[in-house]
């Protein structure tokens, strides 16, 4: 499999986030809601998650110490702030923010005092079910309107994570992201599955509207830009946008060919 290299830089006083001192501590006796139990579990194609790059679920390669570094920032920062939502999105398609935001969650998973979500609200193009490897994904488009539960759509990988992947497209997307049912379903998942983090799968920016249509309902943004792709008047111009609207808490580099090993432990 081909190495995957990752810088993060992580946004700070500069867009105005709490500096980090102290970290709350962390629950000592975790008790989950009971809806969690009855979610179905993640079954996942091998194959699947191999070409897909999930570093973080078999820790197999060196990679995923990338994502455990990102993990633990993203989690500072976060609690730091009080926030629970994070949104994943990129200026262009291509770029790895879904490879991106299922490998942070799962390098999450292994934080056994956090409850994970994982949701594909890159309604357009869903791509979570694809490179989990998923058959028969739900419709999310049912979820975000109201007309199903949960437990319908939401997929549970061991006790701390929960994935609701996607089946098919929605065309008026952007439409269906600001009106009222989706954000009273949004709200439901704080309320019935207790979260600590909620990762949202975003849409590339500068493609539609998508992006600026669900930000209300989130509290920061990790922008994902692709090495040798991305320029950086791409990056500028998501990052001013975004800030205008939310807190831009890092840019990802995905992509990169090189990185010296020069902390190499």
């Amino acid at each position: 499999m081909e190495h995957i290299q990752i810088a993060l830089q992580m946004a700070k006083q500069q867009q105005g986030l709490a500096p980090v001192v102290e970290q709350p501590k962390p629950r000592l006796e975790v008790v989950k809601p009971a809806l969690w139990d009855r979610l179905s579990l993640l079954r996942s194609n091998a194959d699947a998650l191999e070409r897909g790059r999930l570093v973080s679920l078999s820790r197999s390669d060196n990679s995923h110490v990338a994502f455990d570094m990102m993990r633990t920032r993203v989690l500072q920062l976060m609690r730091a702030n009080n926030w629970t939502t994070v949104a994943i999105t990129s200026p262009t398609a291509g770029c790895g923010k879904t490879t991106v935001s299922l490998n942070l969650t799962f390098s999450l998973a292994n934080q056994r005092d956090c409850r994970t979500l994982l949701v594909d609200l890159d309604l357009r193009k869903p791509q979570i079910a694809k490179t989990l490897g998923i058959h028969n994904p739900p419709r999310l488009e049912n979820f975000l309107k109201g007309q199903s539960e949960i437990e319908d759509v939401f997929l549970r990988h061991g006790e701390n994570v929960a994935i609701a992947p996607n089946s098919l497209s929605v065309r008026l997307a952007a439409e269906l992201l600001q009106s009222a049912e989706a954000a009273k379903a949004l709200k439901g998942l704080k309320q019935k599955l207790e979260p600590d983090i909620i990762i949202l799968d975003l849409p590339p920016m500068l493609s539609t509207d998508d992006v600026m249509a669900v930000l209300p309902s989130v509290d920061c943004v990790i922008l994902v830009a692709a090495a040798e792709a991305t320029t950086r008047s791409e990056i500028d111009l998501c990052e001013l946008e975004l800030s205008q609207k939310s807190k831009v808490l890092g840019v990802v580099l995905n992509k990169c060919r090189y990185s010296p090993e020069k902390y190499g432990y």
